[in-house]
């Protein structure tokens, strides 16, 4: 009995099954596939995101390369080549500045600007030198321009202006046409200049300190008009006086300027420090003509404006 109860078989566990073995192997070779899938799938998403946003900004900005490559060769170059670099692109812009200042300089002073007094004869003068013809004029509240042809062989043309001579009106026209003057042809009463000396002087004073006037040095051409009249007082005659008045005024001016602030203020100095004033010490070629609007034969006859026409013809 004991021997058979020996030799009675033990029970058994059952073997797993191979599915039983297999299942979690797969089930974990699935998942690691999804999130190698999906990894993929977030990569591809973001390399196409990000390729379309490069495309958008080369679409943006296309020049953006390039701007990106020239500055890196230029922090690859030498400090003294990029300034010396630095300084021929400055030299090259100041140039071209100057050149277009110079040029608009040249080409817009074309205007011939007649001033004077009240009754000097500037109108009667504008319309002789324009038309040859006599014209009776008043007093004018506002300025007149015409093209002149100057009696030279290159034909030049320039714009004559006759400015109002009212002493309320004269530096308000004078302000808007001064950048544009080639010449000044300043027009003085030869019959009655000595008693009106001091006007002159006080008007021709502020012309001639004028910074802008100072600067362009346009000619001017002190027409001294009505020479038909007997009591007319010669050119010569008329530019030692107003030599002799402007001295006087440029002590009175500077004088009182430096009183009230210590300095002689904006405007330019008349002549030559230490020295009377002579109309040869300015910037701008001054000369003196005599001239007649009228004429010696009055409304029917000529003018006599031979000097001043040659010296129009040489502007």
């Amino acid at each position: 009995m004991c021997g058979s109860e020996l030799k009675r078989p033990s029970r058994e566990r059952p073997l797993p099954t191979l599915q039983s073995q297999c299942r979690p192997e797969e089930e974990g070779d699935v998942s690691q596939r999804e999130i190698s899938l999906n990894a993929q799938m977030e990569a591809d998403s973001t390399g196409s995101n990000m390729g379309e946003t490069a495309d958008v900004e080369m679409a943006e900005n296309p020049f953006e390369p390039y701007i990106e490559s020239l500055r890196q060769q230029l922090e690859d170059q030498d400090p003294a080549v990029l300034i010396g670099l630095i300084v021929a692109l400055a030299v090259v812009v100041i140039t071209c500045v100057f050149l277009k200042y110079f040029l608009s300089s040249k080409t817009v002073r074309s205007a011939v600007l007649l001033v004077g007094l009240c009754d000097s004869g500037k109108t009667l003068l504008f319309s002789r030198l324009l038309s040859g013809k006599f014209k009776r004029t008043q007093t004018s509240i506002t300025d007149s321009s015409a093209p002149y042809k100057a009696k030279n062989d290159k034909a030049s043309t320039w714009t004559l202006i006759d400015l109002p001579g009212h002493d309320s009106l004269r530096p308000q026209y004078m302000e808007k046409f001064k950048s544009a003057a080639r010449a000044i042809v300043f027009v003085v009463d030869s019959a009655i200049f000595q008693k009106e000396v001091r006007d002159v002087a006080e008007f021709l004073y502020m012309l001639l300190t004028d910074i802008v006037i100072s600067r362009n040095a346009p000619a001017l051409l002190v027409a001294c008009n009505k020479q038909d009249i007997t009591m007319a007082k010669s050119a010569k005659l008329i530019q030692q006086q107003l030599e002799k008045e402007l001295n006087t005024l440029r002590v009175t001016r500077s004088a009182a300027l430096s009183a009230q602030d210590g300095s002689v203020g904006g405007s330019v100095y008349l002549g030559k420090k230490g020295k009377d004033f002579d109309f040869n010490q300015l910037p701008l070629k001054v000369e003196f003509l005599e001239c007649s609007a009228r004429g010696s034969k009055g409304e029917d006859g000529d003018a006599d404006l031979e000097n001043l026409e040659k010296s129009l013809a040489k502007l």
